[in-house]
């Protein structure tokens, strides 16, 4: 067992620890007031690599393994947790989808320009009466010989407006359930496909979040992802990875608030000493500090099992639920350090407690985590 980081992986930690300061910070505060999408700093993390870190160099990618995605979605978030999930979508969602479950020419003619940050994709599952429930699919998508109808909505669709390939679940037979349901890749612009108002959000405010409409939509069937009534596997399976990024996010929220807790305790004083040597809040810290390390070994013990081809769906899951968790006590906890100045948007750390709400939200919700785990640990 080891516990040490390769120099590769402090490498890609280190860059993207520079990135996040010098092109996230500056800006990151008007971005979220006027809930403008990062597009100049999304193109720089493309030509950086980080939009397709996992996926094969012969398919535009980094081709690095998901420890390296972890590590960077921590420092990128710590941040801009609004860029941070652009990258968790495009990375988890779109490109590994692709890339494991994709045809040859789906790879050549989708996974390269969004690997190579390009493009970005988004992932539409949720819809207004199917969230946690995904089963419960709406959207349907006809077999019309050559091609398949599609109809329906989709909501909560990260990069919903910037995206320009968009991975659709939809219902092709009722009457077989899950079973019955396939996954399709669609591209902006196609007859029939809408882009709705973009939501006005607690957090991440600068992340696109719309929903999308389809009216009769034709989809070629070379557009379909796997066999027919793959799609709600699809679905399971790609999710079951996209916990992992999220859990990284949630980490890089925490970790990102208790810096800044940590070295504002040093600087304020009161009753004539800084107040990290008040025990009321060096405990806070310390509870922050090691319930931040035990987030990390979680997130990282997931990665690990992923890039060793191993079952991860019990540990992305116990990561997410309590890196999830971990963020937001942490982000609270780093307000209350910080007194009234906590509660005014100069110092940050109001955001990423409004930012570290959806981790507990999206890309499946802490009772859906818990189902996860309890599943695994009763079988």
């Amino acid at each position: 067992m080891n516990f040490e980081l390769t120099e590769e992986h402090k490498m890609i930690r280190d860059a993207a620890r520079d990135f996040a300061q010098t092109e996230l910070l500056p800006g990151v505060i008007e971005r979220d007031e006027t809930q403008t999408f990062p597009s100049s700093q999304i193109k720089k993390l493309g030509n950086l690599g980080l939009l397709g870190m996992m996926v094969n160099p012969r398919y535009g990618g980094a081709g690095m393994d998901t420890i390296s995605y972890v590590l960077a979605m921590e420092e990128i978030s710590k941040v801009d947790a609004s860029c941070a999930v652009v990258m968790s979508v495009n990375n988890s969602l779109v490109c590994w989808g692709l890339e494991t479950f994709g045809t040859e020419e789906q790879k050549e003619k989708y996974l390269k320009p969004l690997a190579s940050g390009e493009i970005i994709g988004a992932f539409c599952l949720s819809e207004p009466e199917a969230g946690s429930d995904a089963t419960s699919q709406k959207t349907t998508a006809f077999d019309k010989g050559d091609h398949y109808l599609l109809n329906g909505t989709k909501n909560w669709i990260t990069n919903g407006s910037s995206a320009s390939v968009y991975i659709v679940i939809a219902q092709t037979d009722v009457q077989k359930g899950h079973k019955g349901i396939n996954a399709f890749i669609i591209e902006k612009g196609m007859e029939g496909f809408v882009v709705g108002e973009k939501e006005n959000k607690l957090g991440i405010r600068g992340s696109d979040t719309h929903s999308i409409m389809f009216t009769d939509v034709k989809v070629p069937k070379e557009n379909r992802i796997g066999e027919d009534g793959f799609g709600f596997t699809f679905a399971m399976k790609t999710l079951s990875g996209g916990r992992i990024g999220i859990a990284a996010q949630a980490l890089g929220i925490a970790s990102g608030a208790y810096e800044l807790a940590l070295q504002y305790s040093k600087e304020r004083k009161a009753f004539g000493k800084e107040i990290s040597k008040h025990q009321a809040i060096a405990f806070k810290l310390a509870d922050m500090a090691t319930e931040i390390d035990a987030a990390r070994l979680l997130c990282l013990k997931a990665a690990w099992l992923k890039d060793n081809g191993q079952n991860y769906d019990k540990a992305g899951a116990m990561a997410k639920v309590f890196a999830s968790e971990t963020a937001m006590k942490t982000t609270t906890e780093a307000v209350q350090v910080h007194g009234g100045y906590g509660f005014v948007k100069e110092y940050h750390v109001e955001r990423l407690m409004r930012d570290a709400k959806i981790t507990q939200i999206y890309e499946g919700t802490s009772e859906i985590q818990r189902i996860v785990i309890s599943r695994s640990v009763l079988k």
